[in-house]
């Protein structure tokens, strides 16, 4: 039920097993003038992230967040609720933090954030909240959306904590925000196409179920965004929902049984059937400008929905909306969900932590516009690197702080986002954790292996790909050079 389907070559072995880091390491470290030998450790063994793991385990690395919550503001700093925190919490977390959404309490007033100060901390100093799980530390750093807070925030909420949460003057309280929970983020979509109304039993096991609705489209259109949501009261009960086309199309993207199966790389715009995904912390997709999806007269939109019980009863419709290019107008390039993934020889033993390495060749030239690990409740962490054809490598990003209950698409900016060339092998470095020290683990005692429900796992990641033609991919890559060798220049300017 993706766009892409890769079977890829896994490797999987446990913590203990893992061989000492390559002198790679020690250059890494030599170059980068670490400060502490901790740090040099932790920055040489980005490339085996599972010994990170291991260190991180038995506790003999803190990470950036605990120690800025040991740094001490200035004495004559006195911070408060209605001056420092409530415009951060306005800027980063009320979107969710309000009544009537997933969150579990609101943070509108200081009435409300009053009793949750101390969780609040932990949460923030953690790098938990917001959801943004990034690791600022390895690969690229330039990203689209980020809610993550800066280390200035984050020691302003623990200082107003420590000092005891104080309000402060009523008249700093920032004027409260307003919001609209029918807006959609892509804009005011051209179509909406919504599905059935399902109600969700109370009790039972998790429920997948395909729906399939008619689009009412009569010509063929290009997409410039688009967006699967699903209704307030459902949000409780969706774990995720996934649009999908049903259409004809052209012959390397035919497949069997509704199932779409690349039998070779997309460059078409009009080739493919992924939509979009809704899932807490993933919301809509508006493309790069000259790219986009399509979708053709007649289609069908299948909505694959994944339900779960929460002890009552609750509705719950799904819609998917779209916002078109102008008529027309043809996109040049197609983006696609490149799903490179390992199932069936995932092995998770009792009580270890485990490292699954995933691989994916590129049969095209391809610019990555964004990545988002998918592994389920014991994901611990995932990074994505990229191994040239002539043995370099270069760690494109890593999430350090996997959390199953969010599943956020990380974005590259436009004059960052990886342009690869044909053969360059995407490598998938996912770490599972079946410990007791884990907070998320529902049985440490249990094997774990692949399957489809949340107590099972996976290793994979959603990659927005666009494939390039060899003379495009050169050219984008020259444009690239020559910009950054102008900026460079105007900044040795006196």
């Amino acid at each position: 039920m993706r766009m892409v389907w890769h079977r890829a070559s896994l490797r999987r072995q446990t913590v203990a097993g893992l061989r000492a880091p390559r002198s790679g390491a020690k250059r890494h470290c030599e170059a980068a003038k670490r400060s502490t030998a901790a740090a040099c450790l932790l920055g040489g063994l980005r490339r085996s992230f599972a010994a990170i793991a291991a260190l991180m385990l038995a506790g003999l690395i803190a990470g950036p967040a605990t120690a800025l919550a040991q740094q001490a503001r200035p004495a004559s700093t006195r911070v408060t609720f209605t001056k420092d925190v409530a415009p951060i919490f306005q800027a980063r977390c009320q979107s969710c933090h309000r009544p009537g959404t997933v969150a579990p309490m609101s943070l509108l007033t200081y009435q409300d954030a009053r009793p949750w100060a101390r969780a609040i901390k932990d949460r923030v100093v953690r790098r938990e909240m917001p959801p943004w799980h990034y690791d600022k530390t390895a690969g690229i750093q330039k990203l689209k959306g980020d809610i993550s807070l800066t280390d200035e925030q984050i020691a302003t909420i623990a200082a107003w904590v420590d000092a005891g949460a104080p309000m402060g003057d009523p008249k700093d309280m920032p004027a409260a925000l307003v919001f609209n929970d029918e807006a959609w983020t892509i804009g005011k979509p051209d179509l909406v196409i919504t599905a059935p109304t399902d109600t969700i039993y109370a009790e039972g096991p998790d429920w997948w179920v395909n729906r399939n609705v008619e689009s009412a489209i009569v010509e063929d259109r290009y997409i410039k965004a688009v967006e699967t949501r699903v209704s307030k009261e459902g949000r409780l009960v969706v774990h995720h929902a996934i649009a999908t086309l049903i259409q004809e199309e052209s012959e390397p993207q035919a497949g069997t049984a509704g199932r779409t199966v690349l039998r070779g790389p997309v460059v078409n715009i009009d080739e493919g059937t992924y939509l979009s995904e809704y899932a807490v912390g993933k919301y809509g997709e508006t493309f790069p400008e000259g790219t986009g999806r399509v979708i053709r007269a007649g289609a069908k939109v299948r909505f694959n929905m994944h339900y779960h019980a929460v002890g009552k009863q609750i509705p719950a419709t799904t819609s998917v909306g779209f916002v078109f290019y102008p008529k027309g107008y043809q996109p040049k390039r197609f983006i696609m969900d490149l799903f490179p993934h390992e199932n069936d020889t995932i092995d998770i033993p009792p009580g270890q932590m485990t490292r699954t390495d995933v691989y994916y060749s590129l049969p095209k030239a391809a610019r990555l516009i964004g990545f988002q690990p998918h592994m389920h409740m014991r994901g611990k962490a995932m990074c994505m690197e990229a191994i040239y054809l002539d043995g370099n490598r270069e760690m494109l990003s890593c999430v350090d702080r996997f959390d199953f209950n969010w599943h956020v698409m990380y974005q590259y900016q436009d004059d960052v986002a990886p342009l690869l060339p044909k053969g360059t092998t995407i490598h998938l470095i996912a770490i599972h954790d079946n410990t007791a020290t884990s907070r998320r683990n529902p049985d440490p005692t249990l094997w774990v292996g692949w399957g489809q429900r949340s107590i099972d796992d996976m290793a994979a990641a959603h990659i927005n790909t666009e494939f390039m033609e060899d003379a495009d991919y050169e050219r984008a890559l020259a444009e690239r050079k020559a910009r950054q060798g102008k900026a460079a220049g105007t900044q040795q300017q006196p």
